[in-house]
């Protein structure tokens, strides 16, 4: 029957656009006949008849078949999704008739997989369904979990062998998207993140951008995770920069995630989006960002460390300076000063990289200089005696390091705490502090051990005089 309707002109690409039409709106939008029949079977026993027809045509492509190739692609990708979720008695006793007649796999997300690489077979070489095969992506397509990881394989191989496929496929997707049909919009999603690279960001960036708005805001972990990563690439473009802007707050909300490749994704887009120097940021936003970035300055993790300290940077470049936002960098200066010495020499130059912004947005040349020429052994005399209303505060700061696993970095919190000595009223609170501190590390290794007792017995000596005398 499929073999004559096919062969006719006259009815090929009708009846084509009807199974396209059923395959499409049934299964998402639960389409009835027309005497009000709603049974889950009629896209699978589509999907059947275009096997069929594939079958025929394994030697030529129905013209209606290419046209609509990226229709047809997701709506087997969904009917692979569905049939996977959904096993209703209807489909099973469907099926098994179609098995008595046919010999076809045992399940219909099996079946509708097979259907998938006949499509793809019209277009494409044995050799991506091969690769897509070594990669594990049609097994993961079979299974509810990785059903949407297998979706962004299979865009990326798509991608790999054309760019116009991968564009075509997005343009038809988009729709669905902004329609937010809810059953299959982490598979689309996933596959939209993989593509984003080969669309125009000034013609589909703002249809996309409300698409990932939606899904950043989302519960579900995965969704956030992919919308940040398609925000990532749509930062990089100088004509998405102001609209980005719009989702200042719930990229704010997502640096303190508890998600670590969330709040990397998220640094990353702020640091692309205000390196394009397009942009300033307010003060108010400016202030917040700062707020949420000094916790990431000593994360555990080193990239979290890098990319905190690289935005600290770009948002000193991109505000007026405000007595607001002094408090904050203040805050700031200690911590870059220790991570410029960290072992990760990625972090050590981010670091060093932030302090110079710092010093630049409080306007102290002296301190810029000595970033400048590279010589951090300067900067605790430098710091504590320009600034020494907030001694007490830089000396909290430094504590922390007394228990760094890094031995140069313990060895270097001794050395500030007995600078920040000599510069404190022998009343001040964090004076015993310190002299407890480094009593508490004496029975660290020799040469920490060594250099604690050694300034814990110049502070001692010097607490005796009025006069704190520089060594």
């Amino acid at each position: 029957m499929w073999k004559t309707l096919i062969s006719s002109s006259w009815t090929k690409e009708p009846v084509l656009q009807i199974l396209f039409h059923v395959l499409e709106y049934w299964p998402a939008h639960r389409r009835r006949t027309s005497d009000g029949d709603e049974r889950d079977v009629f896209a699978l026993a589509a999907t059947v008849a275009l096997w069929e027809i594939l079958q025929l045509s394994h030697s030529w492509c129905p013209s209606a078949v290419k046209d609509n190739f990226p229709r047809l692609l997701l709506t087997l990708l969904f009917q692979v999704f569905i049939s996977t979720e959904e096993m209703s008695e209807e489909v099973e006793t469907f099926w098994r008739r179609c098995r008595e007649q046919r010999s076809l796999p045992p399940n219909p997300n099996r079946f509708a997989v097979q259907t998938v690489k006949a499509l793809l077979r019209q277009l494409l070489d044995e050799d991506v369904l091969m690769a897509i095969g070594r990669k594990c992506g049609w097994d993961m397509l079979l299974k509810a979990d990785s059903h949407h990881y297998a979706v962004g394989l299979l865009a990326r191989e798509l991608c790999h062998v054309s760019c116009s496929f991968g564009r075509s496929i997005a343009v038809s997707l988009l729709p669905r998207l902004s329609r937010g049909e809810p059953l299959w919009e982490l598979p689309a999603l996933a596959f939209l993140v993989e593509v984003l690279h080969c669309l125009i960001p000034r013609q589909y960036g703002p249809s996309i951008l409300q698409i990932i708005s939606r899904h950043l805001r989302s519960q579900c972990p995965e969704r956030r995770r992919l919308a940040l990563r398609g925000l990532v690439v749509l930062s990089k473009a100088p004509s998405m920069a102001k609209s980005i802007r719009s989702l200042n707050e719930s990229l704010l909300e997502l640096l303190q995630d508890a998600d670590t490749d969330a709040v990397e994704m998220t640094l990353t887009v702020f640091i692309n989006v205000l390196g394009l120097k397009i942009i300033q940021i307010s003060s108010p936003i400016a202030l917040k960002l700062l707020e949420a970035l000094r916790p990431l300055f000593d994360n555990e993790h080193s990239q979290l460390q890098q990319l905190s300290m690289l935005l600290f940077r770009e948002v000193m470049e991109a505000t007026e300076r405000s007595k607001s936002l002094k408090p904050h960098v203040y805050l700031s200066l200690v911590p870059f000063y220790f991570n410029w010495h960290d072992e990760n020499q990625r972090v050590a130059e981010a670091s060093r990289r932030a302090l110079f912004g710092a010093a630049r947005f409080l306007k102290w040349r002296d301190l810029e200089n000595l970033v400048t020429m590279e010589q951090p052994w300067r900067f605790p005399e430098c710091l504590l005696e320009k600034d020494r209303s907030r001694v007490g505060q830089y000396v909290r700061q430094a504590l922390p390091f007394l228990e760094s696993p890094e031995e140069p970095l313990r060895k270097l919190a001794i050395k500030f705490l007995g600078i920040a000595a000599r510069s404190m009223k022998q009343e001040q609170p964090e004076m015993q502090l310190i002299c407890q501190a480094l009593q508490d590390i004496t029975d660290d290794s020799p040469a920490i051990s060594d250099l604690a007792r050694q300034t814990l017995h110049i502070i001692r000596a010097v607490r005796r005089t009025s006069f704190f005398p520089f060594w």
